[in-house]
C-alpha cells in the first residue's frame, strides 16, 4: 500500500480527492466571476455613484444568505449531502450562464446582475453547509485538520487564479467571458460527485437528524452554536474582521481613480490577499499540527488583519497596496483554518450542517455587509478613509472578543476532544 506524505495525507482518500480537484477547477471560475463582476457594475455607473452601487453587491448577496442560513443547515443534516450538492452546482453553473447571455448581449443597467447576484447568494446557501458537513464523512478523524488545510489551500489557489485570469479576460475579451468560463467550471463538482463511491452511511446515533426539516431541528443548531463558547466567539471574530475590515468591493476605485493602474493591475489587486493566504496555506499544511496555542493564534492573526488594513487605507503606491492586500489574506487563512479546525472538532456530525449553516451569517454576512459599509462610508468620506476606519474598527472588535472570552484565549490543541453525538 502506498503510503502519502503526511502534508498531502487527506488526499490518499478517493472520494476526497475527487471533490478537491473538482473544487479547485471550481472555485477558480467563481472567483474569475465575482472579480468580473464588480468590475462589470463599476462601468455601469456614474463615478460619483461607483461605490455605493459596489457596496451594494454585498447587501444583494447576504439578504438571502441571512434569510436560508438555518434552513440550509438543516437541509445538510436532514438530506442526502452529495445529492444536495449536484443540485446546488447545477444551479450554481445556470446563474453564471444567465449573466453571461446578458453580457454578450450588452447589458446597459444594473438590477438584472444584483438579481443574479442574490440567486447565486441563495445557492450558495445550500451549498455551503452541505460540502462542509460532507467532508468529514470523506476523511477519518485523524486526516481531517490535513484535510481542512488542503481545502484553505486549494481555495487560496483558486483566489490567486481566479481574479488573475479575469484581469486578462476582462482585457482581451469582456466580463461576459468571465461569466462563461465559470458556468463551465461547475462540470468538474458534479463529474467528480457522480464519481464518488462508498461514502460512508450516517450512524444510527443520528437518526433523530435524518429528514427531520422541522424548527426544533433548527433550534437544536442555535443551542448548540450559542452555548459554546469557543464556537460562538470563533464566529464572532469572523464576522468582526470581515466586516470592518473587507474592502474589497472598493478595489475598482482603488485600481481606476487612486492607484491608476487599469484593468490588469486591478486583477492583481484582487489577487493580492489570495497570494499571500496562498504561500501561507502551503506553510500551513505541515505546520498546523505544530500550533499548539490554537486561542492565541487565532486572535493575533486577527488583528494583523485589522493592521495590514489600515496600512492598505493609507497607501498610494502600488506594491504597497499589495502588500498589505497580501498580508490580509496570508492572517486571515491563519485565522480561518484554525477556526475551521476549532469548530470541526467541537461539534458533532449530525450537527454540522447547521453549525456551518448558523457560521454562513457570520463569515458571509460579515464581508458582504461589510461591503455595504465600506461603500455607503466611501461615497461619503472616500474610500482610503472608509478602509482606514475599518481596520481599527476590527482591532477593537477582536479585542474585545478576546477579552470577554478567556477560554479562547487560552485554547489548546491538546483540549481538543471527540464531540459528544
Amino acid at each position: 500500500m502506498t503510503t502519502w506524505p503526511v502534508s498531502i495525507a487527506a488526499l490518499q482518500h478517493r472520494n476526497f480527492r475527487l471533490l478537491w480537484v473538482g473544487l479547485l477547477l471550481s472555485f477558480s471560475g467563481s472567483m474569475m466571476q465575482n472579480a468580473a463582476l464588480l468590475w462589470h457594475v463599476s462601468l455601469l455607473v456614474s463615478p460619483e455613484r461607483k461605490a455605493l452601487a459596489l457596496g451594494f453587491v454585498g447587501l444583494v448577496r447576504v439578504l438571502p444568505v441571512v434569510a436560508f442560513s438555518m434552513i440550509s443547515g438543516v437541509v445538510a443534516d436532514a438530506m442526502d449531502r452529495r445529492r444536495v450538492l449536484l443540485i446546488t452546482n447545477s444551479l450554481a453553473g445556470g446563474v453564471a450562464l444567465l449573466l453571461a447571455v446578458l453580457a454578450f448581449g450588452g447589458l446597459k443597467v444594473l438590477w438584472p446582475i444584483y438579481a443574479l447576484s442574490a440567486a447565486g447568494a441563495a445557492v450558495g446557501s445550500f451549498d455551503l453547509p452541505a460540502r462542509q458537513a460532507l467532508v468529514p464523512t470523506l476523511v477519518p478523524r485523524e486526516d481531517l485538520p490535513n484535510a481542512i488545510n488542503l481545502n484553505s489551500l486549494l481555495f487560496q489557489t483558486a483566489s490567486v487564479l481566479g481574479p488573475a485570469m479575469a484581469g486578462l479576460v476582462i482585457a482581451e475579451a469582456g466580463v461576459a467571458w468571465a461569466y462563461f468560463f465559470n458556468a463551465l467550471s461547475f462540470g468538474f463538482v458534479i463529474v467528480a460527485l457522480l464519481l464518488m463511491r462508498g461514502i460512508p452511511e450516517r450512524p444510527e446515533s443520528e437518526a433523530g437528524s435524518k429528514n427531520d426539516l422541522s424548527l426544533a431541528a433548527a433550534l437544536e443548531g442555535m443551542r448548540f452554536v450559542f452555548r459554546s463558547p469557543l464556537i460562538r466567539s470563533t464566529m464572532l471574530l469572523d464576522f468582526f474582521a470581515t466586516f470592518f475590515a473587507s474592502a474589497t468591493a472598493l478595489l475598482p476605485i482603488f485600481a481606476q481613480d487612486i492607484l491608476h493602474v487599469g484593468a490588469r493591475g486591478y486583477g492583481w489587486l484582487f489577487a493580492a490577499p489570495a497570494i499571500g493566504s496562498f504561500v501561507t496555506s502551503l506553510a500551513l499544511v505541515p505546520a498546523t499540527e505544530h500550533i499548539r496555542r490554537r486561542g492565541p493564534a487565532i486572535v493575533w492573526s486577527v488583528m494583523g488583519h485589522g493592521v495590514a488594513t489600515v496600512v492598505f487605507g493609507f497607501s498610494r503606491s502600488f506594491w504597497l497596496t499589495f502588500t498589505c492586500l497580501a498580508l490580509v489574506g496570508a492572517t486571515d487563512t491563519v485565522s480561518t483554518v484554525l477556526r475551521n479546525i476549532i469548530r470541526q472538532l467541537e461539534t458533532p456530525d449530525r450537527l454540522r450542517g447547521r453549525m456551518t449553516g448558523i457560521n454562513m451569517m457570520f463569515f458571509i454576512g460579515g464581508p458582504q455587509l461589510g461591503e455595504l459599509e465600506a461603500g455607503a462610508v466611501a461615497n461619503t468620506f472616500g474610500a482610503p478613509f472608509s478602509v482606514i476606519t475599518g481596520g481599527i474598527g476590527c482591532l477593537i472588535a477582536t479585542a474585545w472578543v478576546a477579552l470577554s472570552t478567556p477560554k479562547l484565549r487560552g485554547y489548546h490543541a491538546s483540549d481538543a476532544r471527540a464531540p459528544v453525538a
